[in-house]
């Protein structure tokens, strides 16, 4: 871990300790993930506790039907240890999640990248992502003018992390919508 002190915004949200599961303090995990085995063998998580960020670390854990991992933290040797912790959200460094490439991204990383549109060039840089709607939007500022463009595959042509760029091709009118507007 290194440095003792990770913020938030430096890690993803690994999941939710939900239940306990035996008298010696173990608890269940609900992992938020499509790949659960990935996280069958971690040393540690951070537990987000009050206002921060705490490792724990884990003596054993096994899967436990596809998406509960049970976990036994050197920390928590009792029943009431595991209620201090219970319902607490678990997190992990960025540098843990796999590496994606092609144009497959996770948000936090392409914030900051600049859109290019087949036709119109730079379209701006990304300064969000709304996932909170139906259909995830990059949200993007050029030059005062605020954009949110769908993410998809249909739109997203390539990704070019070395100089920070998503290349995309905007649905017709799209852009001007947002551009032509004096």
């Amino acid at each position: 871990m290194g440095n003792r002190l990770m913020r938030k915004e430096d890690c993803f949200y690994l999941g939710k300790i939900v239940s306990k599961y035996s008298f010696k303090g173990e608890v269940l995990i609900k992992l938020d993930t499509d790949e659960p085995d990935r996280y069958e063998n971690l040393e540690s998580v951070l537990i987000s506790i009050g206002n921060s960020l705490v490792p724990f670390f884990i003596e054993s854990s096994a899967l436990h039907r596809s998406t509960l991992l049970r976990v036994r933290f050197e920390e928590v040797k009792d029943e009431s240890d595991a209620d201090r912790i219970l319902g607490s959200e678990l997190y992990l460094p960025l540098e843990f999640l796999p590496k994606l490439s092609g144009t497959q991204f996770y948000y936090h990383e392409v914030i900051g990248f600049t859109l290019l549109d087949s036709v119109y060039g730079n379209i701006g840089v990304i300064t969000g992502v709304n996932d909170s709607v139906a259909q995830a939007l990059f949200e993007a500022d050029k030059e005062g003018k605020h954009l949110m463009i769908p993410i998809n595959d249909e739109i997203i042509t390539h990704i070019d992390r070395p100089n920070r760029t998503i290349h995309i091709t905007a649905p017709e009118g799209l852009v001007s919508l947002y551009l032509d507007k004096e």
